[in-house]
């Protein structure tokens, strides 16, 4: 029985080993495509145009990398004869923004509604009590 148990134990070290193994393949394997991703937006984006796309990475992911795959579909079938600016980048994400309202995957728009006018002497007095 020992002998079995030994055996099954041996079996189960060398199985974990190969998934560990393919596990780190796989973290390679993204790492690796998230450098060349890196790469390639360095080579087609203006320094401006690339901050704007780390802003919106910030706020919304998907968004940027929404933008991001457009990017690079359009510089791998050779669309883009030289660096994508800023206001190109606002001109994608437009573009972007409306593919996704059509398709329904906007997931909401925020919408700033700001008061117009300003505060008058009367309402400073409301404030003060008076």
């Amino acid at each position: 029985i020992r002998k079995g148990r030994l055996a099954q134990l041996q079996q189960q070290q060398q199985g974990g080993v190969g998934a560990a193994a393919s596990g780190g393949q796989d973290e390679q394997r993204k790492q690796q495509e998230v450098e060349a991703r890196a790469s390639i937006l360095s080579q087609i984006l203006q320094p401006e145009a690339a901050d704007r796309l780390g802003r919106i990475r910030l706020v919304k992911e998907s968004r940027a990398t929404d933008v991001e795959n457009r990017l690079i579909k359009l510089a791998r079938s050779g669309q883009l004869r030289a660096k994508v600016t800023e206001e190109q980048l606002k001109e994608l994400l437009g573009a972007v923004a409306e593919n996704n309202e059509r398709a329904g995957t906007s997931g909401g728009r925020i919408v700033v509604n700001r008061r117009k006018g300003g505060w008058d002497d009367d309402d400073d007095d409301d404030l003060l009590g008076l």
